[in-house]
């Protein structure tokens, strides 16, 4: 994991994090001086203040814009994008099933996830879903069971919150869960300054080799669209985004979009 010093953006909103050489200096003459213990590892999410030099915290991560992920060995990626083109969400696709890590516009004191947790709760089950929740990680996880599984973990952090949605199928959900919680320890949000309403997406930017091979393949496919939609009457179709419902996620595992 790669981490740099946490930094005193606000004392009353972060601990600092001293260094591991730090000692305890005696209280008298006749006391010896204690060495602090070596420092844990630490664990996040993290926030892109968090380093001394914020280009650490590109290394050995994915950078989307608002976050920055580490990517599971031998995992692919998926992007959703919407009706205007524009990358609304991007899933890590693993052996096992696939998740997605988006930052969220949040209050400076107070969590946000908690409130969040409960209406995606209430929204599997007005669409008929086992629903159980649980202490996590990082406070309240929301799992949702039908044909498939949808695992929601939230973490609140400082004007920022995020949601990790985890879809696969009963067989390989515990791996999976394991897989996006080792991802979402390692990731880094980078809010920006720019003041926005509380649960506004942050903007998911995309690598430039990446947006290059999304608009060379649209434009390759282009053409064959016009030619269907000419032989075709039009139909309207329904999208599925990250912003779609709790039970949209929950199906999407099962219908492979």
């Amino acid at each position: 994991m790669a981490f740099g010093r946490r930094s005193g953006k606000e004392d009353s909103e972060h601990t600092s994090v001293e260094p591991a050489d730090e000692r305890v200096e005696p209280d008298g003459p006749d006391e010896t001086p204690v060495e602090a213990p070596a420092s844990e590892e630490l664990e996040g999410p993290f926030d892109i203040e968090d380093f001394d030099d914020p280009a650490v915290a590109e290394l050995a991560r994915l950078d989307l814009g608002s976050v920055l992920i580490p990517m599971p060995e031998g995992s692919q990626l998926q992007v959703e994008l919407t009706e205007s083109g524009v990358p609304s969400a991007v899933w890590v696709i693993t052996p096992n099933g696939r998740f997605t890590i988006a930052a969220y516009a949040a209050p400076k004191t107070t969590g946000l996830w908690r409130e969040v947790a409960g209406e995606l709760a209430d929204s599997l089950r007005k669409d008929s879903a086992k629903v159980v929740i649980r202490d996590g990680r990082w406070g309240r996880e929301v799992i949702g069971t039908a044909s498939g599984v949808v695992y929601f973990i939230g973490v609140d952090g400082y004007r920022w919150m995020i949601r990790c949605v985890v879809n696969g199928p009963h067989e390989t959900i515990d791996a999976l869960i394991e897989e996006a919680r080792e991802a979402l320890a390692d990731t880094v949000v980078r809010r920006g300054d720019t003041p926005l309403p509380v649960r506004t997406p942050l903007p998911v930017q995309l690598p430039e080799p990446m947006a290059a091979q999304l608009r060379e393949a649209a434009a390759a496919q282009q053409p064959q669209q016009q030619d269907e939609a000419q032989q075709q009457p039009s139909e309207p179709t329904a999208r599925r985004s990250a912003e779609g419902s709790a039970m949209q996620q929950l199906r999407s595992t099962t219908t492979g979009g």
